[in-house]
């Protein structure tokens, strides 16, 4: 195969890989509002089925209270 067809083959092969990457642009992000009192009670049921430990679900219930 001569060079520079072997130069168009590897850009091709390239241009193809890279075009499947970031599915071309077209990207869609979905976000879920959840309440602060929506965490909270998935805090404590977490927390009631022995899920979380006491300091875990109150390092994690003032992180919520806090806005993080």
């Amino acid at each position: 195969m001569k060079s520079s067809a072997k130069i168009l083959v590897v850009v091709l092969l390239a241009g193809m890989t890279l075009s499947a990457c970031g599915n071309g642009g077209n990207t869609t992000n979905n976000v879920q509002a959840v309440s602060v009192g929506e965490q909270l009670e998935a805090l404590e049921v977490a927390y009631a089925k022995g899920l979380l430990t006491e300091k875990e679900y109150n390092d994690q219930r003032k992180k919520i209270l806090k806005g993080q």
